[in-house]
């Protein structure tokens, strides 16, 4: 008897991500290097920019 398994890897979580983090380099109009920080703190960029804005 043959066991099927099966592999869902989700991958929707890594492509909402992948589109905050570009949002955020082109909204924010961030340099290279900003955009690369952003990688890994693109909400904090975001909620910076958006407290701003609503002058909070």
């Amino acid at each position: 008897m043959t066991q099927r398994i099966k592999i869902d890897q989700g991958g929707l979580g890594f492509g909402l991500w992948t589109v905050g983090w570009l949002f955020t380099i082109g909204f924010l109009d961030l340099s290279f290097w900003r955009g690369l920080l952003g990688l890994f703190v693109w909400p904090y960029f975001l909620g910076v920019r958006i407290a701003e804005l609503i002058g909070s």
